[in-house]
């Protein structure tokens, strides 16, 4: 499961969340505060600017929602833009020299937001009520990600998913995606999900029957690898919230989308 690899206390998060964000006093992915003699940001404050990034608010229901007028919405249409347009390119490349174009996106937190479940358990972890979560199946989409997701279909460019989630979860995050109008290829052939229990063997080099030992990277690159070297497409864009979705190569670009409030490694 992708988030049992994510940093599970708020002290953590935050800290690796604020040095994305604000920078000045806060840990990065591969500097420790432990070792260092600055007071670390206060996680109090940054809690705050969170929020204020997001445009958090509690709607009638009780649920945290993103706000569309945020610098949290702000950032991801810029990355849309971007996006777009040099996917109408390389595909148009692709095309041109009788490739398959595919993008490929990571689901929570790319797709499907979870600030309500963050601000919910204040930024932790706990598999079964993140389970319960990914059950209900109403997340909102990340701002402008269904229209990615058909703008790429709209282009000729073959449309996979590369997520964290189980297949225990597959049933929820097709519903979830459907709901929100990211409605293009939520069949198996291309939403790849983990499956510990009985792993692809694609993934052999890391993984077998009831004996996953894959890194996020391992499991990410190496399902990128096989949607190019065994069913033949050029992976020409490939879009995640954290650098684990996108590292190890098997696409041609890559596109991270902000998430101050988790890190997965």
């Amino acid at each position: 499961m992708r988030k049992s690899l994510r940093v599970a206390a708020v002290g953590a998060a935050c800290a690796v969340a604020g040095a994305a964000l604000y920078g000045a006093g806060a840990a990065t992915a591969g500097q420790s505060t432990a070792n260092s003699t600055h007071e670390p940001y206060n996680i109090g404050q940054l809690v705050k600017d969170i929020d204020t990034y997001y445009g958090t608010t509690a709607d009638g229901n009780g649920t945290y929602q993103a706000s569309p007028d945020s610098p949290y919405a702000e950032d991801l249409a810029r990355i849309d833009r971007d996006a777009k347009r040099y996917i109408d390119k390389a595909a148009r490349t692709a095309h041109r020299h009788h490739e398959q174009p595919a993008v490929v996106f990571d689901i929570d937190d790319t797709l499907l937001l979870s600030l309500d479940y963050e601000k919910r358990y204040n930024y932790t972890y706990n598999s079964t009520t993140w389970n319960d979560y990914v059950s209900r199946a109403d997340r909102p989409a990340v701002f402008g990600s269904p229209a990615l997701v058909r703008y790429a279909e709209s282009k000729g460019v073959e449309v996979f998913y590369n997520s964290g989630l189980t297949e225990a979860q597959r049933s929820a995050a097709v519903a979830n995606l459907k709901k929100t109008g990211a409605d293009v290829n939520l069949d198996a052939a291309h939403m790849f999900l983990k499956d510990a229990a009985n792993p692809p063997a694609y993934l052999k080099d890391c993984a077998a029957p009831g004996a996953w030992k894959c890194t996020t990277v391992q499991y990410k690159s190496g399902t990128r690898r096989h949607i190019e070297d065994d069913l033949g497409y050029e992976i020409i864009a490939n879009f995640g919230d954290q650098y684990s979705d996108l590292d190890g190569g098997y696409a041609n670009r890559t596109y991270k989308l902000p998430n101050p409030t988790y890190f997965v490694s």
